[in-house]
């Protein structure tokens, strides 16, 4: 007689309570086949494409399903149901009756019609008996548009510069980054980290470890990168300086490009990305600036945050353009940095949240007018906040 052993591997991820719904899924149910005291079983795999995240959200109902099952052996069964989380009831099911072969895609459009948590879970049989369930989540309808992850996270990621082997040292770049540092971390709870006077290998080795590390969709992400600045007309180019730069590098491949800067960053797996440059020149982080850029609207505090977290974010805010900068007196902020900081203690005014018109409106203040703009998969709507810690 056959023995039926269910195993099942179970990550659990809780959020306390939204908008009077307690949201929580599971994933990767496997069930094994055992047969005379030994496994006889291979597991197929699911791969999402879409939805890409464990837990999205969709205003108007419509979700993209495009999943790839595969098996070392015949599949035999791939079923797709959509399941209220609230009831833990079946909203719709669908089992696929043309499967052959080791590998079988579900893609196709769903519209879900009411408002509500609902999870998608593609069940996948094969003939040794291996049962894998791959899940995704999904808020949809009003909630959709208020919903803002309780497991989001903001991060920095600071590059400050003043010590150099072959340009003239700085006297702010450090003071300014642990200010900044200490400001989002203290106010806005980001986690932050600091990185002094990099050279250009320990740049792009930090900058692979953020390309390398998974993000939630609404987690933020800002990059600061304060010291030198340069510029090459011939090459219609801006770069930014690394400690171990040389001072006569005519072919500039000591320094760190702005289009690579751009490329890599751009490829950094978090949806929203905020990169500010207080260095000469770097305005010409824009190609439109070096051949010679964006505010969203605002509804209720909730929706607002939602709704930019719902776009995917590649903006910058230089502290200038085609131009040098200054770093300010020795002991005190560089211009750009105080004017920054400045807006950090703001809070953006009774809301508590700083949103980039508003910091915007407050950089313009400064006699060299900052630089903002968009790079890369950057999406209209997008934009990049700052939300204040309760008091």
């Amino acid at each position: 007689m056959k023995k039926i052993i269910c195993v099942v591997i179970v990550f659990i991820v809780y959020s306390p309570e939204l908008f009077s719904q307690n949201l929580s899924w599971k994933s990767n149910d496997i069930h094994l086949d055992f047969k005379n005291q030994q496994l006889s079983t291979t597991l197929p795999t699911v791969e999402w494409t879409e939805p890409r995240y464990d837990f999205s959200s969709s205003v108007d109902g419509k979700v993209q399903v495009d999943v790839t099952v595969t098996s070392e052996v015949e599949l035999t069964s791939v079923t797709l149901s959509v399941i209220d989380t609230k009831t833990n009831e079946v909203y719709a099911t669908r089992s696929y009756t043309d499967v052959k072969g080791k590998s079988y895609t579900v893609k196709r459009m769903l519209t879900l019609v009411e408002d509500g948590v609902f999870r998608l879970e593609l069940t996948a049989a094969n003939q040794t008996g291996g049962t894998v369930s791959g899940k995704r989540s999904i808020v949809t309808g009003k909630d959709a548009r208020e919903y803002i992850s309780t497991d989001r996270k903001d991060y920095a990621l600071i590059f400050a510069t003043d010590k150099y082997d072959y340009w003239d040292d700085l006297v702010n770049p450090v003071n300014d980054a642990q200010t900044l540092a200490k400001e989002l971390r203290e106010k806005y709870g980001f986690e932050t980290e600091i990185v002094e006077n990099a050279d250009y290998e320990e740049v792009f080795e930090k900058l692979r470890d953020y390309n390398e590390r998974s993000f939630n969709p609404q987690d933020q992400l800002l990059i600061f990168f304060a010291g030198h600045g340069l510029f090459d007309d011939t090459f219609g180019e801006g770069y930014v300086v690394a400690k171990n730069s040389l001072a006569n590098d005519k072919a500039r491949t000591s320094y760190i490009s702005h289009a690579r800067l751009r490329g890599i960053i751009d490829n950094i797996p978090c949806r929203h990305v905020m990169l500010m440059m207080d260095v000469c020149f770097g305005g010409t982080l824009d190609p439109v600036i070096a051949r010679a850029r964006g505010a969203v609207d605002e509804v209720s505090e909730r929706e607002m945050l939602a709704r930019k977290f719902s776009y995917k974010t590649r903006k910058y805010l230089t502290s200038g353009g085609k131009e040098y900068v200054s770093d300010g007196i020795p002991g005190k902020h560089s211009p750009f940095a105080a004017k920054l900081i400045e807006s950090l203690r703001s809070f953006g005014g009774d809301d508590r949240i700083l949103t980039l018109s508003e910091l915007q409106a407050n950089m313009e203040k400064l006699k060299q007018v900052p630089r903002f703009g968009s790079f890369g998969e950057d999406e209209k709507l997008s934009d990049f906040v700052f939300v204040a810690k309760d008091n």
